[in-house]
């Protein structure tokens, strides 16, 4: 994080383009800003970016659907701050289940801005990404079941779907790319929900549990997602990725 840090902004506003590029550039971030997702998908195809700060309201392509996209389809997991301005909690949380890391509503203060961004470049680099995590799989298969992550559901030995919330999904995805790794509730907090959740330990455990329902794991002996006392929780299968699925 720091200097190196290239941040994408996509939004139709000239003038705000022109405000962050100048506002972020002084805080240190290289800046690239383009006014639509035909630009944005040059940008991405010949360099490599940190952190896109994308407008939710866009011609063509919104930018739900562009983040969605991107999800689906990048190759390495991009961080996204979603800009709306629209105050409505349903978009937020759309935003947030497309796969947006956080999200904020115009007008605000570049300042704010800026403390965002911080904040979710932190989360992102708070663990290294593994083999796993930087290719391009569109399966991850553990014990009995297997993970879409383009369409991000489970489907188990029965062929039978498991629809995921956004939470849960994010959970799973964080534990399969770190298994056999002792996470702690601050660390998965922060991975997996950001400003989404309330800030409390208790609400990783719930969202544990949600999870281990979804996996059919028995709580008192889990085989897949272990409570470690004193120190948070480890994911105890092993993991295999594959680009297609079978």
């Amino acid at each position: 994080m720091g200097n190196s840090d290239h941040i994408l902004v996509v939004d139709d506003d000239r003038d705000l383009r022109e405000l962050l590029n100048r506002y972020l550039a002084g805080s240190g971030y290289r800046v690239t800003t383009v006014a639509n997702g035909r630009q944005m998908r040059e940008v991405l195809a010949s360099h490599r970016v940190d952190l896109i700060v994308l407008d939710l309201m866009l011609p063509g392509d919104d930018g739900l659907a562009l983040c969605r996209n991107l999800r689906a389809n990048q190759p390495y997991d991009i961080p996204i701050l979603m800009l709306t301005a629209r105050g409505d909690e349903a978009d937020r949380i759309v935003g947030l289940e497309m796969g947006a890391d956080d999200y904020l509503t115009k007008p605000f203060a570049p300042r704010e801005l800026l403390a965002r961004i911080r904040s979710v470049l932190r989360r992102a680099e708070m663990l290294p990404r593994n083999l796993a995590a930087s290719e391009k799989a569109s399966v991850l298969r553990f014990g009995e079941w297997k993970l879409d992550t383009a369409g991000r559901f489970l489907v188990d030995a029965t062929e039978t779907v498991v629809s995921l919330s956004g939470a849960e999904y994010r959970l799973l995805r964080v534990f399969l790319e770190h298994p056999q790794r002792v996470l702690n509730r601050d660390q998965l907090l922060d991975l997996t929900q950001g400003r989404e959740a309330e800030l409390f330990d208790r609400s990783v455990d719930l969202l544990v549990s949600r999870l281990r329902q979804r996996l059919r794991d028995d709580a008192r002996e889990p085989s897949y997602i272990k409570t470690v006392r004193s120190e948070g929780y480890v994911f105890a299968a092993s993991v295999e990725a594959s680009r297609e699925p079978s």
